[in-house]
């Protein structure tokens, strides 16, 4: 059964949940506007595996704490926290092979955290996010920056927040469920979660300052490797309606050991969406058995 620890690092307080009690870690970092909720089929295969698997509310999302000001926000700071909870599973014992894997926001994070090995990681799997390099020359593209508007509205203040919390998060609720290829994996139950979370007290706020605080060039201070050595598992839902599919190509140019595996039915919320078949794809690759393509 998953398990919600509150956990101390970097100065702040993470709602984490748990699941799995192996030496191995894996640690799952969820995007916008989602939460550690948006991992919950995949603890249980991570642990299954053998893993501690750990899935935080990264800060300013959920019951993690929220710092006030944009400049909490920053891409740097948000890496020390993945840092921070690495070190914490350290301490208490998880000191064999580290897995890193995230999707959307947690994947941009994910990227740069192996990319300038900020902590040894083995083993890194990113859903639907491309290698930073790829995404900012798509953002040159008018067909990506189409994709990507809303980057660009969330630099107005207050008003973003207005319209993401009118009638009960409505927002919030129909960018899942109108993007998703199996709607019955959004039911109202699961929205719901979502739309608490938006709803609590300075929530979309924090949530927004993310993009506020990383609008121009987050990673200014942390210039990446051109190759990465990390093993790299990429899995991508074709229907994306934030992110094309072209983001993928000519990453195993940037990455040595590279895999990927795109989902034909399944949408930006690829972990939620297919969760059986993304499940599959972790698990033979994590094994070292030939990947499936879905």
């Amino acid at each position: 059964m998953i398990t919600t620890r509150r956990i101390a690092a970097n100065g702040l307080t993470f709602a984490v949940d748990c699941l799995g009690d192996g030496n191995d870690l894996a640690i799952c970092l969820h995007g916008f506007p989602e939460s550690r909720f948006s991992w919950r089929e995949q603890l249980p295969a991570l642990a299954s595996l053998g893993y501690t698997a750990w899935a935080p509310d990264l800060r300013g999302y959920g019951q993690s704490s929220r710092p006030e000001g944009v400049a909490a926000y920053r891409a740097s700071e948000l890496l020390k926290d993945i840092a921070a909870l690495i070190d914490v599973a350290r301490a208490e014992g998880k000191t064999g092979k580290l897995v890193l894997i995230g999707h959307d926001w947690g994947g941009a994070l994910g990227w740069f955290f192996v990319l300038n090995h900020i902590r040894p990681v083995d083993r890194f799997i990113v859903m639907n996010l491309p290698h930073p390099d790829i995404f900012a020359r798509g953002l040159k593209t008018l067909r990506q920056l189409r994709k990507s508007w809303y980057i660009f509205w969330f630099q107005i203040p207050y008003w973003p927040e207005h319209t993401l919390a009118a009638k009960n998060a409505a927002w919030i609720a129909r960018a899942f469920r109108s993007s998703a290829i199996n709607k019955s994996q959004f039911s109202d139950a699961v929205l719901d979660v979502y739309r608490s979370n938006a709803l609590a007290p300075g929530a979309l706020t924090a949530m927004i300052n993310w993009y506020r605080a990383n609008f121009r060039n987050p990673f200014r201070k942390l210039p990446p490797a051109k190759i990465l050595d990390t093993p790299t598992l990429m899995i991508w839902g074709e229907h994306d309606t934030a992110l094309g599919l072209e983001l993928t190509h000519g990453t195993d140019q940037l990455v040595k050991n590279f895999t990927l595996r795109t989902i034909p039915n399944a949408s930006h919320w690829v972990q939620q969406d297919t969760p059986e078949t993304v499940n599959r794809l972790m698990a033979a690759w994590l094994t070292d058995q030939p990947v499936p393509m879905a």
